[in-house]
């Protein structure tokens, strides 16, 4: 059974007098265990597709399942719920507390989940090695490089034992160096058996991928598996 599946989403703003057709009739389908980039000019959808299959927004009309899940008729604390149990996500900007350890940032979906402290901190140890920073568990964000802040951020997507790792511009604010890192890191979670989503602008990044959807005024113009 597929992950995610998609029917004939659409997602319309009112903006003024106007009506932006962000998603006009989407349907796509998306394996446990896929990795997956989806590319498109500004104002092409794409984000807007990852803010519904996050779970963070809902589409206008269509059907979006996660997990066998009916999402699209859920309350913002059924959203809510279903992110924390079964979504992890990685940002282009990294979205970490400053004045936080690396230790603490990891922690912290854990803390929304209710999970016990020492619980929490032997988890998030463990998803720190494994992204390797298992050095750095004390260091605040200022401390650390961009790459580390972004395996950071990546150590927080995984503590929960997420079915699906949604990445947005992941690489956005990295150089190209760095960037394979990540790129490098999410390639073995996916080896692992994690399924990775990302949105990207970079021709170079979505070829990590093995299979890249392309999107262009609301609708998915290429579907390819490479």
């Amino acid at each position: 059974m597929p992950l995610i599946t998609a029917t004939n989403l659409t997602k319309s703003y009112i903006m003024g007098d106007q009506t932006v057709h962000a998603l006009r009739g989407v349907s796509l389908s998306i394996e446990e265990g896929a990795f997956v980039a989806i590319m498109g000019a500004s104002g092409s959808g794409k984000s807007t597709l990852m803010n519904i299959m996050g779970c963070l927004d809902l589409p206008s009309s269509g059907e979006y399942r996660l997990a066998d899940e009916a999402v699209e008729g859920m309350t913002s604390d059924d959203l809510a719920s279903i992110r924390n149990r079964r979504i992890g996500f990685v940002f282009q900007q990294f979205n970490l507390l400053p004045r936080t350890s690396a230790l603490e940032n990891v922690e912290l979906p854990m803390v929304y989940a209710g999970v016990p402290a020492s619980e929490r901190r032997a988890k998030a140890l463990a998803a720190l090695q494994k992204v390797g920073l298992g050095e750095r568990t004390g260091h605040t964000p200022a401390e650390l490089s961009g790459g580390q802040q972004q395996r950071v951020a990546i150590a927080r997507a995984l503590v929960n034992n997420p079915q699906l790792i949604l990445a947005d511009e992941p690489t956005g604010a990295l150089d190209s160096q760095t960037s394979e890192d990540i790129m490098r890191l999410l390639t073995e979670l996916n080896a692992q058996g994690m399924t990775v989503v990302l949105v990207t602008h970079e021709a170079d990044i979505a070829a990590w991928a093995r299979r890249k959807m392309v999107f262009k005024d609301g609708l998915m113009i290429e579907d390819i598996t490479q």
